[in-house]
């Protein structure tokens, strides 16, 4: 798979099936997210690899819409310092965020984000330190629905680029 057709195939999955991803596949992900290009080299980020249920079970109850978390193979917490004090922070976090997911799906490893809500309860759960955040965790696993690693993109489900491109000036 090329990074073309990676970017244009990609699915968010929410519905992992019980089964553990292989050592190198975790460490085929994390070296991804490790080599994300950011913002002076800087390299902002920490990750949080969690692989327990009972982790996983209660990280899922820290935003809205994590419960995807619950039935990972695999979750990243994504931390980072302050991203008040440097703005390219949480732009260089999405990207290590974006090199893991798309390393994930070449590897047939479906994957979702999790907006973190209660990053206070998050802390409790992981034991971080004072001084870094987590505001989104990345699930992953081996789709429920493997059809979803080889379903065509939907129509419609994109705006046309001449919706959001604008050449020269606005």
């Amino acid at each position: 798979m090329n990074v073309s057709e990676a970017i244009r195939t990609k699915r968010a999955v929410r519905q992992f099936q019980d089964r553990a991803l292989p050592e190198e596949v975790v460490h085929a992900i994390l070296n991804a997210g490790r080599r994300a290009q950011s913002s002076k080299n800087n390299q902002p980020w920490q990750f949080i690899a969690i692989r327990q249920k009972d982790i996983l079970s209660a990280l899922s109850k820290t935003g809205t819409y994590a419960g995807h978390l619950a039935g990972a193979a695999l979750a990243v917490a994504l931390l980072v310092s302050d991203p008040d004090e440097r703005f390219q922070t949480l732009f260089d976090a999405g990207q290590a965020a974006a090199y893991m997911q798309l390393a994930a799906w070449e590897l047939g490893v479906g994957s979702c984000p999790a907006s973190i809500y209660e990053p206070e309860q998050a802390r409790a759960i992981l034991g971080f330190p004072d001084g870094w955040r987590v505001r989104i965790c990345l699930s992953f696993g081996y789709p429920l629905d493997e059809s979803q690693l080889s379903a065509a993109p939907k129509k419609g489900g994109r705006k046309a680029l001449d919706e959001m491109v604008h050449w020269e000036k606005w």
